[in-house]
């Protein structure tokens, strides 16, 4: 019976361990420029497609990634009450970009970039960004996946209402 126990506890140790692992800390940080006034944004549309080279050949060659980002960034942007319409037609403009190079330590984490660029002027209206590490989720695809909605719902929380 204490044998039963103890191999049960271990088990449940290292499950836990595992867990734990893929849910690492994320730095999430923003810049807002001194003339953006996001009173009057109400639409937007992606500057191209969320194909982008990481530095992570794990991530550039995982083609459910960057669809990933732009359904995770779509739904939030939503929830937020902006629009998806045509870059013509779009209040501001979209642009992803991601730093992953692979083995990259805790003094260069992985980032998630998201640019929020006013149409009109062509200039940057705020950037948002989270950092942290992506070794311990990069090789489990649902991990992965909730890493992604972590960092984007945490990037999207700073936007300017």
């Amino acid at each position: 019976m204490f044998r039963c126990t103890r191999l049960t506890t271990i088990a449940a140790c290292a499950t836990a361990a595992l867990i734990l692992s893929g849910c690492a800390t994320l730095g999430v940080h923003s810049y807002l420029a001194r003339d953006a006034d996001f009173a009057h944004y109400r639409s937007y549309a992606w500057v191209e497609p969320a194909q982008f080279a990481t530095g992570d050949p794990r991530l550039d060659n995982n083609r459910f990634f960057s669809q990933r980002v732009e359904d995770a960034m779509d739904m939030q942007l939503a929830g937020r009450g902006f629009e998806k319409t045509s870059p013509a037609a779009a209040d501001v403009l979209i642009h992803i970009h991601v730093r992953a190079d692979r083995g990259a330590t805790p003094e260069e984490p992985a980032a998630l970039f998201v640019d929020v660029i006013d149409r009109r002027t062509t200039s940057l209206a705020w950037r948002g960004w989270a950092e942290g590490g992506l070794d311990d989720v990069v090789d489990n695809q649902r991990w992965m996946e909730a890493r992604i909605d972590e960092a984007v719902t945490k990037i999207i929380a700073r936007l300017p209402r």
